[in-house]
């Protein structure tokens, strides 16, 4: 069997999980019941024995997929010679359930436009990574797949058979010109056949989607102009990706699609990461996702309070835990023959100088929106500064997690310096209700900033470099002005602008993360979100036809949804990586928040991060900093 591209993928979800429906009516990766749980489907990363679940004709077909507007339900709509038929994907979720109270399970809604027109069934489950073949049993209105210890009923109104090894099951219907059927598979227990009620939940994950998606009349919108509809869908795909109990933010929901194809680089990226947080609270803030943005803002929290700060790690599971531990799947061949596959992911044992400034910048963020952080809380966020004066100057891993010797990393002390400085802001706009030694703060500020200006700028290279002592160049660097470290029209930021552009950047707008060896065989490929930053540190600078350009040149690899992966193959422009990828969503969202700031078409709440008016703590709430309450003070115990 052959693996598609990924562009050929929609993602479907429901909070706590995420599934991959191909463009021929194939799903061919869910983890069940969470985004993080061992595989039901995984014929993405083995085209034979990883398993799927298929729906389409019989003949041959072409095929066209779409998202019902303004939701995360996926149509495929298939033409044969003989009619027409749109399959129907979607996962269960309203406002009313609780994430914990509702099943897992996906339904299919298969209607014929014109017919008659045969369609296949192909029911193919394999539990634990396909380390479990399953029995598949017939069942009250289909069948029961029953592994070591789960199982999966699909029940249905076609003709489910079990295989003669009865480790699948299959159905073959002819249907006429407007006429429906359904399968809907539970994991876990059965969900009973009732087409009329499948059909209610049908219309109210459609309700769901539709009262939590952006919505406009046109004016006063922060994303406003040619890329609306772009950054709504991205921020679809971000809903898609925050975990419905616990706000955080997974990464991807997939693991070891690989970053360049053959290679070894292929992770596990159904994790949080806090690299992601300040811009995950400003892109959601600005959509008016205020409960996402708040929610992300006291897992912020959480995790400063949950760990001493000389332990926090860069990555967490979904639901806050720390064993990540990372192994290879060397039964799974990976996909399109790139092994290893992996499970868990070694990055939370390293030590990553940025989380501090991430964390820092994210409740800073929030204080922005309207947030408030509270005494306790003020008393851990003093405990995290204090930290970052301690070790600011030691060497520790880069935002990019390369698995060789710690460095003095740039990007990791601007983001040091960025912890410092808005920590001395919200003391300073606190005032009489906090106290903070920002006397010490101020001076470590200026000795982060001047170590920084000294060893981390080439005015050989005219440009910030990876490292203190070094002459390659990083990607990241291209968030100095976003953070305000400097401003953007100072020509040291203007020099790593086009140091970026002319040693990292394609002439189509792509950008690789950094140069120089990283101690992994091979060369990744260039990361969307690099050439995302690009084009909002360009817009930052008023260079906003070079901004636009660059955008527009990098929306041209969106897939047919409007969806990406992690990076883009720069020979064959083909997707890599995990798939859908939080960051570049994120990364296209606060692009298009850029753009529309700097032609001013934006009718944003709050100028974004990087511009004058930010920096001069615009919009800070006026109440900084209040007393916990007791359900806050109980949890904290």
């Amino acid at each position: 069997m052959q693996y598609k591209q990924l562009t050929e993928y929609g993602a479907i979800g429901d909070g706590n999980t995420v599934a991959l429906v191909g463009r021929d009516g194939s799903i061919d990766w869910c983890p069940f019941p969470h985004v993080e749980s061992p595989s039901v489907f995984a014929a993405i990363l083995d085209a034979d024995r990883g398993g799927r679940f298929v729906v389409h004709p019989t003949q041959s077909f072409e095929s066209v997929q779409r998202y019902r507007d303004r939701t995360a339900v996926l149509e495929t709509t298939f033409q044969t010679a003989d009619g027409s038929a749109t399959v129907t994907d979607f996962m269960p979720v309203t406002e009313a359930t609780r994430s914990a109270d509702r099943q897992p399970a996906i339904y299919r809604k298969l209607d014929c436009d014109n017919g008659p027109l045969e369609f296949e069934v192909a029911f193919e489950p394999r539990f634990d990574y396909a380390r479990d073949v399953p029995a598949v049993e017939p069942a009250a209105d289909g069948v029961v797949a029953i592994g070591a210890d789960e199982q999966a009923v699909l029940s249905s109104d076609m003709p489910l058979e079990p295989s003669t090894d009865s480790h699948e099951a299959s159905a073959t219907v002819t249907l006429e010109a407007g006429e429906t059927r359904w399968l809907v598979l539970g994991y876990g227990e059965a969900i009973p056949l009732e087409p009329s009620r499948h059909g209610e939940t049908f219309e109210g994950v459609v309700d769901y989607w539709r009262a939590w998606s952006h919505d406009c009349d046109g004016t006063a919108c922060p994303i406003g102009g040619p890329w609306h509809d772009l950054a709504v869908r991205s921020s679809l795909v971000l809903k898609l990706l925050i975990h419905r109990e616990t706000g955080a933010v997974c990464a991807a929901p997939t693991t070891s699609l690989p970053e360049n194809l053959g290679g070894v680089r292929n992770w596990d990226y159904r994790f949080n990461w806090i690299r992601d947080a300040a811009f995950t609270v400003q892109a959601m803030a600005e959509l008016d996702h205020l409960d996402e943005a708040r929610s992300y803002f006291q897992l912020c929290l959480d995790h400063c309070r949950d760990h001493d700060p000389a332990e926090i790690p860069p990555v967490y599971g979904l639901h806050g835990g720390d064993d990540l531990e990372e192994c290879i799947l060397d039964h799974l061949e990976g996909y399109r023959g790139s092994a290893p596959v992996r499970v868990g992911n070694a990055a939370r044992q390293q030590r990553q100088l940025d989380v501090y400034g991430e964390l820092i910048l994210a409740i800073y963020e929030s204080v922005r929106y309207g947030e408030a952080v509270t005494t306790d809380d003020w008393a851990v966020i003093c405990d995290l500064i204090d930290y970052v004066c301690e070790g600011w100057d030691q060497p520790g891993a880069s935002i990019w997690e390369p698995r060789d010797d710690p460095q003095q990393y740039v990007y990791s002390k601007v983001m040091c310096w960025a912890a410092l400085d808005r920590g001395i802001k919200l003391a300073e706009a606190a005032g009489d209700d906090v106290s903070a030694p920002l006397e010490r703060w101020r001076t470590c500020r200026e000795d982060v900033r001047d170590a920084i200006l000294e060893r981390g700028y080439s005015e050989r290279v005219d440009s910030f470099v990876q490292a203190f002592g070094d002459e390659t160049l990083d990607a990241a660097n291209l968030l100095i002005p976003v953070v305000g470290f400097l401003p953007p029209d100072d020509a040291r930021v203007q020099g790593t602008i086009d140091a970026t552009i002319n040693r990292l950047a394609t002439d189509d707008g792509l950008v690789r993360r950094y140069e120089g060896d990283d101690g992994l065989p091979g060369e990744a490929s260039p990361f969307v979100v690099c050439s995302f930053w690009l084009v909002m540190a360009l817009a930052l600078a008023g260079r906003n036809d070079e901004a636009t350009d660059r955008f527009e040149s990098v929306l041209e690899y969106a897939s047919p949804l409007g969806l990406f992966a992690e990076a883009i193959d720069p020979e064959t422009g083909e997707q890599r990586g995990n798939f859908p990828q939080a960051y570049s969503h994120i990364g296209l969202i606060n692009s298009v928040l850029y753009l529309a700031d700097a032609d001013g078409s934006s009718g944003g709440s709050r100028a974004p991060l990087g511009r004058d008016e930010w920096n001069e703590d615009e919009g800070l709430s006026e109440e900084i900093i209040r007393q916990p309450t007791d359900t806050e003070r109980t949890d904290t115990q």
